[in-house]
């Protein structure tokens, strides 16, 4: 994929092996640690130690069924977001924007030509994504975007240190999914 332009001045591309330090820091300064405070998508009280680290992107880079999107705006990347072919739906993942630029919109644009990719490659039908239930202010971000919760709930990998260190003893995933008209 090329890089393209969108009106707001952000360039998308695909990640390349050169990124993973960059991504890796990026999803971990959304989400852990008290670098993610100054954004709203912090995990900080739920979670401590890493969200993702250098095997898991490059993973993802060099996976067919994906794309590791990454989105850069004058020359630095502020944001990033997987999306995964997995037959009539696309997978959406791995979502961060830098804690600085939280709340000014940015999220709104990236999803949307994250929407619009996974619809022209893959000819996908819906939009999937799993997100831990007790993140009400993010689940009601997605749902304003037209996501809907489904129920559906997975375990979270209590024990595995990859996914972090768990705070709270409830914590689950919970699938979100939007249809495309």
């Amino acid at each position: 994929m090329r890089p393209m332009e969108t009106t707001a001045g952000l360039t998308f591309r695909d990640a390349t092996d050169a990124d993973v330090d960059t991504l890796v820091a990026l999803v971990e300064s959304a989400y852990r640690g008290e670098d993610s405070r100054a954004g709203w998508t912090t995990e900080a009280d739920i979670l401590e130690g890493q969200r993702t680290d250098p095997e898991g992107v490059l993973a993802v880079i060099k996976s067919p069924d994906s794309r590791l999107l990454t989105v850069e705006r004058d020359g630095q990347v502020v944001a990033c977001c997987q999306l995964e072919h997995r037959g009539t739906h696309a997978y959406f993942g791995m979502f961060a924007v830098s804690p600085s630029l939280q709340g000014g919109g940015l999220g709104k644009v990236i999803i949307a030509e994250a929407e619009r990719i996974a619809r022209e490659t893959w000819g996908v039908t819906e939009m999937h994504m799993t997100v831990i239930s007790v993140r009400e202010d993010l689940i009601a971000w997605y749902e304003r975007r037209g996501y809907r919760r489904t129920g559906q709930m997975t375990p979270f990998p209590y024990g595995d240190e990859r996914f972090g260190l768990p705070q709270r003893e409830d914590l689950q995933f919970e699938l979100l999914v939007k249809k495309f008209a």
